[in-house]
């Protein structure tokens, strides 16, 4: 029986964390041969139950400082693990037993910019310095690399010259369990926010989601069609809502914060299309949450989108704002169909749990 080893400290997360729960849910249906570790933080105890071949290690170490790179990396050490995942661009960088890496994007190394942080500039430029010290020295010292996309292995081939693309493999990830199970009621029905035909964005709000520019376009739009913007509560949210404000969109353009699953799926179920005018993803979730659901997507050009959907959407270019525009008014004005996208079989995270097993064993047996 091997020890195995998973970063689980952003479980209850959004993005990283749909990731983890699906992940982890699915392996321990299929491995119980192997010992799994699952480091989480003290504030999720008691909520989740694993098998018996599953451990639980709670450690304060939160991602991104410097109790990980001294607390975290004594209990790995402690643990004497066969094999570590580390599930998140940040883990203590004197690790040095064997373990892989999920790389989902490089978006902070393509997007230097301190709009992404409510960090003074200095302080910012010192937090993305670090970052990117640590990103490197975990891509080239982990024994194998996964990422969600081909696309983001070739950003990583790009950027970091010296890595053999053997050591990357491209997993795709699947449709959350939790929203497949999910079953709506009345009070989604009875949503004010939901009366009237409606497109949809969901996710967050940093930067690079180029939710700005899609206000300003959609601003520019005659139709009394609604937009409805799904995504968290915090600092980036709020200048979203200013900006609603100043463009007085108020009527229009809806900031649903404190959305449920419920909500996520009737949003989906009920909307004419979804909007993504991201400038960088990983992987996407939302867009292959809308083709299982399918409903129409209008979204950025970016290569990521391309591989995922090919050309069974309507496409924009992310930075002009009338050519979003443009897409968006051409969109509302075809009617609503139930795309039946191809080539869904390709996401499952059944599959990719399978996928990154035969990682695991093929490290721990060669």
């Amino acid at each position: 029986m091997k020890r195995i080893g998973i970063d689980a400290r952003l479980y209850y997360q959004t993005g990283v964390g749909v990731y983890l729960r699906n992940l982890i849910s699915e392996i321990s249906r299929f491995d119980n041969e192997n010992q799994y570790y699952l480091y989480l933080r003290p504030q999720d105890k008691d909520k989740l139950k694993f098998p018996d071949n599953f451990i639980i290690r709670y450690t304060n170490a939160s991602w991104h400082s410097f109790t990980e790179q001294w607390q975290f990396h004594w209990q790995l050490m402690s643990d004497n693990l066969d094999l570590m995942h580390f599930t998140y661009f940040s883990y203590p960088v004197l690790y040095e037993r064997p373990y892989i890496a999920t790389v989902h994007d490089v978006t902070p190394l393509l997007y230097k910019t301190g709009k992404a942080s409510t960090k003074n500039p200095i302080i910012y430029w010192i937090k993305h310095n670090v970052f990117s010290y640590v990103l490197k020295s975990q891509i080239n010292n982990a024994k194998h690399i996964v990422t969600p996309t081909n696309a983001v292995k070739n950003q990583i081939l790009f950027i970091y010259k010296n890595i053999k693309k053997e050591k990357i493999t491209p997993i795709y990830e699947g449709i959350n369990q939790e929203l497949l199970s999910c079953k709506i009621d009345a009070k989604q029905q009875d949503n004010p926010l939901f009366q009237g035909k409606f497109m949809v964005y969901v996710g967050n709000f940093y930067p690079h989601k180029n939710v700005e520019n899609l206000i300003k376009a959609f601003s520019m739009i005659k139709s009394p069609i609604k937009l409805i913007l799904i995504g968290p509560h915090d600092y980036f949210s709020s200048k979203i809502l200013n900006l609603i404000k100043e463009k007085k969109q108020e009527h229009k353009i809806k900031l649903f914060d404190d959305a449920n699953i419920k909500d996520l799926v009737y949003a989906y179920q009920n909307a004419l299309a979804l909007i993504h005018p991201s400038r960088s993803e990983g992987f996407g979730l939302p867009i292959i949450e809308a083709m299982h659901f399918s409903l129409p997507i209008v979204a950025s050009n970016i290569s990521v989108f391309q591989e995922l959907i090919g050309k069974q959407y309507v496409s924009f270019n992310p930075d002009s704002i009338n050519n979003m525009a443009e897409k968006i008014n051409m969109s509302i004005k075809q009617e609503k169909q139930n795309i039946i996208y191809k080539d869904m079989n390709r996401f499952s995270f059944s599959e990719m749990a399978k996928k990154t097993l035969v990682i695991y064993k093929k490290i721990l047996y060669s």
